[in-house]
């Protein structure tokens, strides 16, 4: 089937929404789809990286200063959406497409746009929904109270859009069922991992090496967006209150933006505690989070989006403190240490596994177990099934 894939970000940038729209992309055209996705002018090149015949259509670079690749509102991108439904509608026009695959509520409202102008061709619309439009407005601090009700009303509106959706987490499950007239038509599609990239050539101690990092450590990691609706707040307070505690735990820190992460360090006289890498390439991002014994996710947002970061943590057999959410538990079962949202929970569940390091490795253990249930492959092959249904 031809998919037209609307990818409303600066896509290919190293964070877990376009990691999800690039997984569920390579994972369909495995499966004999072919996929074009549209999306705005600035990003990686997919293909420097990979071997696809995915084909990224880019807006013109009307806005050249627009640069802005890490997550969070901003109001030029009311402009750039502009000018993404009339690239969305300039290909679904001439390559006529069988499914428009909207990502993120901006997508999905693109999608119905174009479907909807362009009736008689009859595409069908798959809304893909990362989680909350408004929940992760607020979380950003960018929507004042006074307007959370009209964006409260807008994301309602889309919710209700498309053939049929999918979302990326249990938590976001009954807000998209709330808002549709079928009820069935909602399904979760989990984000997936691919564990072949996790078998690596080289042990533990020669990655440490590579970082510079003590072999004898308690190695504690983060990957994941530097901003602070994930939670990065709660990792910092935590990162101080652990190395008054106890001084051989060290901390390796990936992602971007890396400013708050670096002031933090430096105000703080933590370099000798703490290492910060950015921008972590993701398709580094394996033999990064395997030096690590014990992986953290500090979000507590109420964004109800999808953790990437934990399948990926998973992957390289490391159990996870995290705080007590369904999500979390239905991704790690016993693997997790789940614990109050407060930095001082997190500082409790770290010090928890440096002194229990045997049980560490039995809860990293079963959760590389359970991450072989969570594919790209899986995900994608219930998509196609959605695909198949609608058309």
């Amino acid at each position: 089937m031809k998919i037209l894939v609307i990818a409303p970000t600066p896509f290919f940038s190293d964070r877990g929404t376009h990691i999800r729209i690039l997984e569920e992309a390579l994972a369909l055209e495995k499966l004999g789809n072919q996929i074009t996705i549209a999306t705005y002018h600035i990003g990686k090149d997919i293909s420097a990286e990979i071997e696809t015949k995915i084909d990224v259509r880019r807006i013109r670079r009307l806005l050249f200063w627009y640069k802005k690749l890490e997550a969070g509102p901003d109001w030029q991108k009311i402009i750039l959406d502009l000018m993404l439904i009339k690239k969305v509608l300039f290909l679904a026009r001439t390559q006529k497409p069988d499914i428009i695959h909207g990502h993120l509520h901006e997508g999905v409202l693109i999608g119905f746009l174009v479907q909807k102008i362009l009736f008689w061709r009859k595409i069908k619309l798959v809304a893909d929904f990362h989680g909350s439009l408004t929940g992760e407005m607020v979380s950003h601090g960018y929507l004042k109270k006074g307007l959370k009700w009209f964006f409260q009303i807008v994301e309602r509106f889309i919710n209700s859009l498309g053939d049929w959706a999918v979302v990326s987490s249990w938590e976001n499950l009954a807000t998209i069922k709330d808002a549709r007239k079928n009820k069935e038509s909602v399904e979760v599609i989990l984000d997936g991992t691919n564990l072949d990239s996790f078998n690596l050539k080289q042990d533990k101690n020669e990655l440490r090496k590579e970082l510079e990092i003590p072999a004898d450590k308690f190695v504690v990691v983060y990957s994941g967006g530097l901003v602070p609706n994930k939670g990065i707040d709660y990792l910092f307070r935590a990162i101080e209150l652990t190395v008054k505690q106890n001084s051989n735990i060290f901390f390796l820190i990936g992602g971007f933006p890396d400013h708050y992460a670096v002031q933090f360090v430096r105000e703080n006289k933590l370099e000798k505690f703490v290492r910060v890498v950015s921008p972590l390439n993701y398709f580094d991002l394996p033999a990064f989070n395997c030096v690590a014994d014990v992986a953290i996710d500090p979000k507590n947002s109420d964004t109800n989006q999808a953790s990437g970061k934990m399948l990926n943590y998973m992957s390289a057999g490391l159990p996870v403190v995290c705080f007590d959410k369904a999500n979390n538990r239905n991704y790690l079962g016993e693997g997790g240490y789940f614990c109050a949202p407060s930095a001082e929970g997190i500082t409790e569940g770290i010090l928890y596994l440096a002194q229990n390091p045997q049980e560490a490795r039995v809860k990293g253990e079963n959760n590389k177990k359970r991450a072989a249930s969570f594919s790209w492959k899986n995900s994608a092959q219930k998509i196609d099934e959605i695909y198949r249904k609608v058309n």
